[in-house]
């Protein structure tokens, strides 16, 4: 009855540190866990090329594909932004551009829409990165000159020995009555 509860207790909380995805269903499946969902994307004037990470996924209007994570933010493939732009089709028109955060290393993720407007009259939005944490710079310390030793030398263990022999401590002489 103990090692049961023992098993069960221990499943329970190898299936809490492991987590689970549940996909809506009907849910379309992406890479790495992800699901896709479907952004529609317009803009003021017809015609206007929408870019996506820097492929054209074609004119406005569409629908945009995006996977992202079963809470509806968006996966961190190795970027830590998204960026839809919208480049216009006429002169005197200014490209609009949606940047979203994916949640890298320690940064908040963004949700993904379910629409995305471009008004191709107004001008580009200044956006300001968000600050990240980088490790400070290295410290150079200067110890001084390297410390020299002039006293006597040690020698510990075994090797090459010196030893001095003085006449009269190790040469007995004969004596003569």
């Amino acid at each position: 009855m103990r090692i049961q509860l023992t098993v069960t207790a221990g499943l329970a909380a190898l299936g809490l540190l492991t987590g689970c995805q549940t996909f809506p269903p009907g849910a379309e499946r992406g890479p790495h866990g992800t699901m896709a969902y479907q952004v529609a994307v317009d803009a003021s004037d017809p015609g206007v090329k929408v870019y996506a990470d820097g492929q054209l996924k074609g004119e406005a209007p569409l629908t945009l594909k995006i996977f992202g994570d079963t809470d509806g933010t968006f996966h961190n493939f190795g970027s830590d932004q998204y960026v839809i732009q919208a480049v216009p089709a006429r002169t005197n028109q200014h490209v609009q551009t949606r940047v979203f955060h994916t949640g890298g290393f320690f940064m908040p993720e963004d949700k993904i829409p379910d629409r995305i407007h471009f008004d191709m009259n107004q001008p580009q939005p200044v956006y300001v990165p968000v600050p990240t944490y980088s490790y400070p710079p290295p410290v150079h310390f200067y110890y001084g000159p390297p410390y020299y030793y002039y006293g006597p030398r040690f020698h510990f263990g075994h090797g090459w020995h010196h030893h001095h022999y003085h006449r009269g401590h190790h040469h007995h002489r004969a004596t003569v009555r």
